[in-house]
């Protein structure tokens, strides 16, 4: 388990918006997006998408999916499952938390129930 990454307050992240945490800061080889979903939650997963070089940050954020903003693919917050064409391969997932007000993510640890 990593020892986690504090990202930002969960109030400066609002719903339907991600911010990203570049790959140097998480010692991953893409950069994460973390997700702060229509449900409330945050989730986050590699930010390139799986299909071609977009940003999954920059993409719309609905019902516990993104979809990129390149090609329409779309991907499940919680899993990182490619849910339709044109991604065939799923999204890396990674583990959030929220502790004392602050969206922690923990790069490399997978969430609960993936």
């Amino acid at each position: 388990m990593s020892e986690g990454i504090r990202v930002a307050a969960a109030d400066e992240i609002g719903e339907g918006e991600a911010v990203t945490v570049d790959a140097r800061t998480a010692g991953t080889a893409d950069d994460i997006a973390v997700f702060h979903s229509d449900d409330g939650n945050f989730y986050a997963l590699n930010d390139t998408c799986t299909h071609e070089e977009a940003s999954l940050a920059e993409g719309w954020i609905e019902d516990g999916e993104v979809e990129c903003p390149v090609h329409s693919a779309r991907f499940c917050l919680k899993t990182g499952q490619a849910l339709c064409l044109p991604a065939t391969v799923d999204a890396v997932a990674h583990r959030v938390e929220v502790v004392d007000g602050d969206v922690i993510l923990h790069p490399g640890d997978a969430p609960a129930g993936s």
